[in-house]
């Protein structure tokens, strides 16, 4: 076990931060309100000023975070040995910069890389920036609640059987709901090709501190991860963690990724915390997971037995037969809980997703609910559900007020449905459009972004080239990337979501009146 490391009982970069504050010398350095004097004193007082203390630069004893000798090279060491890794890089720019970084250090211009469909907008950016050409696998997702399940291995393998010459393969581990697919599956291949698995395990940092939850990227033999630390753990948002294994990253390109999409000025506040935040979990991770658990656990035995809601468990088909239609379950008083004993497909227990429309309503309307109601704040809401993340940081107070909240929606159902019905959904037509879209890559990402666009009204856009990303909610799978042909049938889809109530992310008109396209 890591506690029973000495070491990991150390804090080098927060020990050091703190003998900084103590220290009274007069600051001619940056930032400008020196140590707090030149803040405005409503932030001041609202924040206090002991965090104004913590925000310095780059000292010689607070270390380089682009070279690193010091206290920072120390802390990041302990963070690998913690999170099981050869080595581990601190990140201030979110998980995004990591991603980019990882796509950086694999692919030149030109390479391909193979990725599922569900990507993070992070990724896109990174595509972008390299020039490489994604080689995109359908996610499967169930069609009737709109849950993005992720790609399976043998269709990592027919996809790699035809782009041998593939450079990297990134997967999604966990999805924004919590399903983890066969990341050793996943490892395995991509090394029978000799190419290192990326993985984007923003919404993942906690798996390795406890046996109940799913292994980890790297502990399934990934070569590379990108974790959220505050997602789940007790860091600060922003502050995000790149571990590496094997021999299969470029070590040396992978540093100078990282510093070209770093801040040249990172937050010692920021990077403290991650110091922080691996010590709590080298020392007591087990302990906190624990209580996380007990939380999650409970909480989702209480909701499976509020009539008509249904909760996550494992998604209702495997994943080869996804895109098939089950049946949609409206008896208020049936089985409480989506589960399938055949999936390979695991779930992350401390992460609740709760489907709400066998009620008659939308995930969009229960989010609201909730929050008005019950100032009760979820995660993500979708037409479907909502998804809410458990971690030790919650209480049981919290878990009683989501149940409390959760049951107080079936009251919608004698009173003021008129307002919050749900519009008649047409599963079948949904799957349909989806599973007939053909997207086709005309140009890279790359080039669409520096191509000369113009908006054009949606009704012309048809057999253009897409200069945006443009994600539907359900299923959250971009349905047109920057460099693809935009069809009838994406078209088409788009507008069914749109009509049904669903969301359109990623574009800059949501509304669907108008599309960016490259000019001809």
């Amino acid at each position: 076990m890591v506690r029973e490391n000495s070491q990991q009982f150390q804090t080098p970069l927060l020990d050091a931060l703190g003998k900084c504050i103590q220290d009274g010398h007069a600051a001619f350095y940056t930032p400008g309100h020196k140590k707090g004097m030149g803040i405005d004193g409503r932030l001041r007082e609202l924040l206090g000023e002991k965090l104004f203390f913590a925000d310095l630069s780059e000292l010689s004893e607070l270390d380089n975070l682009a070279a690193p000798s010091g206290a920072i090279a120390s802390s990041q060491c302990l963070a690998a040995a913690a999170f099981g890794a050869n080595y581990t890089f601190f990140l201030v720019n979110g998980s995004t910069c990591g991603i980019i970084a990882a796509i950086m250090a694999t692919c030149n211009p030109g390479d391909k890389i193979i990725l599922p469909r569900h990507i993070h907008a992070s990724v896109i950016s990174g595509l972008i920036m390299t020039g490489a050409v994604p080689i995109f696998i359908q996610s499967q997702y169930d069609i009737q609640f709109g849950i993005p399940y992720g790609i399976t291995v043998s269709d990592l393998a027919l996809t790699l059987g035809q782009h041998p010459d593939a450079k990297a393969v990134m997967v999604v581990y966990p999805s924004y709901e919590g399903l983890c697919g066969d990341i050793r599956g996943f490892a395995e291949l991509s090394h029978s090709y000799g190419i290192p698995l990326l993985v984007d395990e923003a919404h993942g940092s906690h798996f390795c501190f406890h046996p109940q939850l799913p292994i980890s990227a790297l502990a399934g033999g990934a070569d590379l991860s990108v974790q959220s630390i505050h997602k789940t753990l007790g860091a600060m948002t922003q502050g995000s963690m790149l571990h590496g294994k094997g021999n299969l990253i470029d070590l040396n390109r992978l540093r100078k990724a990282l510093r070209m999409v770093q801040s040249t000025s990172p937050s010692y506040i920021l990077m403290a915390g991650l110091d922080a935040a691996r010590y709590q979990m080298a020392t007591m991770g087990l302990e906190l997971m624990e209580q996380a658990l007990s939380l999650a656990n409970f909480a989702r035995e209480q909701i499976a037995k509020i009539p008509g809601l249904l909760v996550l468990e494992t998604p209702v088909d495997s994943m080869d037969d996804a895109v098939q239609k089950p049946e949609l379950n409206t008896n208020l008083n049936s089985k409480s809980k989506i589960q399938n004993p055949k999936s390979q497909i695991q779930i992350d227990p401390t992460r609740l997703t709760v489907i709400v429309s066998p009620l008659g309503i939308t995930g969009f309307t229960a989010d609201d609910f909730l929050e008005t109601k019950y100032g009760v704040r979820c995660e993500f809401s979708s037409l479907h559900y909502l998804t809410f993340i458990i971690t030790f940081g919650n209480t049981p107070a919290d878990i009683d007020k989501l149940i409390t909240g959760l049951t107080a929606l079936t009251n919608l159902l004698s009173c003021e449905k008129d307002i919050y019905l749900l519009n008649s959904i047409n599963t079948e037509v949904l799957a349909k459009n989806f599973t007939s879209i053909n997207q086709q890559l005309v140009i890279t990402p790359r080039d669409a972004f520096f191509a000369t666009t113009e908006t054009i009204e949606m009704t012309q856009v048809c057999d253009r080239i897409c200069a945006e990303t443009i994600c539907p909610y359900p299923p959250g799978i971009p349905i047109l990337l920057p460099g693809e042909l935009i069809t009838a049938e994406a078209l088409e889809y788009l507008q069914t979501v749109k009509s049904l109530g669903g969301s359109i992310t990623g574009c800059a008109d949501p509304s669907l009146q108008t599309l960016q396209v490259v000019k001809q």
